[in-house]
């Protein structure tokens, strides 16, 4: 399983959104492989989640094919946990 971290740059909040990801990812025994990246390359980046920025959400959601998941705050792991689990719950994935 793929999962991007999108910010409007892609460069330091969408790394460490990935890095508190996969953090959560691995607390949770999910194999997953993560990457980073702007809003206009999200669009043509294979991926099977997209997790983002409750600004970019809905722009995101109108223009791909995949779950897209808002964050609020990147470094709250509590908040992270608990986005990871709803899409996992959503997709039917055990954890």
């Amino acid at each position: 399983m793929k999962f991007l971290a999108v910010c409007g740059f892609g460069v330091g909040s969408s790394m460490i959104l990935r890095m508190s990801l996969e953090k959560a990812f691995e607390n949770l025994g999910v194999d997953i492989e993560a990457d980073f990246t702007d809003l206009n390359n999200a669009r043509a980046i294979p991926c099977d989640v997209i997790f983002t920025s409750a600004e970019l959400c809905e722009e995101l959601k109108n223009s791909v094919k995949v779950p897209v998941y808002p964050v609020k705050k990147y470094v709250d792991m509590v908040e992270i946990d608990a986005v990871v689990r709803q899409f996992l719950d959503d997709q039917g994935i055990s954890y």
